[in-house]
């Protein structure tokens, strides 16, 4: 995989209302909700600014820093419906419970790896929409964007979108053409052959498998 598993998650970040928006009362006559790609760049750009001012706040504070993260991954990420994309053939009869286990234990190994690498990027960039298509049968939509940095190749993102819960959320990420659902389905496949979900979601837990998307 070209680019880090960091800058998926970077990507992924850039999707979806936050939730301070979405709790907010709705006002007398509620606005149009927003698009997909509405969402993709308005918050794109509240993320990233987010990111550069409190910079020297997270380098020394690594604990505000994964709080920040997993907030918004949490509020952006279908984790279940992602998580049994994922399982793949593995979540066929599996509980609700068995789905909850997998995919709590995945995010958090995710940002207890990956989520102080986040600083490590440049964050003035800016998003670019490039489309918006909907997907077969009626899953959901892809926003096709890309990553603009000076003096470099712009990054291709592709966000893979549904409605959950009234709200648009992220179940795929696609970054230069590989997908974040697809690699993870490889490389637990097999250790989900030989182990229970539960067992799975226990090694991810305790640090003994670690989500690996390569370098």
């Amino acid at each position: 995989m070209r680019a880090t598993l960091p800058l998926a998650l970077a990507a992924a970040l850039l999707v979806a209302a936050p939730a301070a928006v979405l709790a907010q009362p709705p006002a007398a006559t509620a606005p149009a909700a927003a698009s997909p790609s509405k969402l993709v760049l308005d918050n794109s750009t509240r993320i990233l600014a987010t990111l550069e001012q409190r910079r020297a706040e997270f380098a020394g504070n690594r604990a505000a820093l994964e709080r920040f993260v997993s907030t918004e991954f949490n509020s952006i990420f279908d984790r279940d419906y992602a998580a049994r994309q994922v399982l793949g053939r593995h979540a066929r009869g599996a509980s609700d419970a068995d789905v909850q286990l997998f995919a709590d234990a995945l995010a958090d190994n995710l940002m207890r790896r990956y989520g102080s690498s986040l600083l490590d990027f440049n964050t003035r960039l800016r998003v670019r929409i490039k489309s918006e298509t909907a997907l077969p049968r009626g899953l959901g939509v892809k926003v096709a964007s890309e990553l603009l940095r000076s003096g470099g190749e712009p990054i291709p993102v592709d966000y893979l979108m549904r409605r959950s819960g009234g709200n648009w959320k992220v179940f795929d990420v696609m970054v230069e053409g590989v997908s974040f659902v697809q690699t993870f389905r490889q490389q637990f496949d097999n250790a989900l052959t030989h182990k229970s979900i539960r067992q799975v979601a226990a090694d991810l837990r305790s640090g003994k498998v670690q989500a690996d998307a390569g370098r």
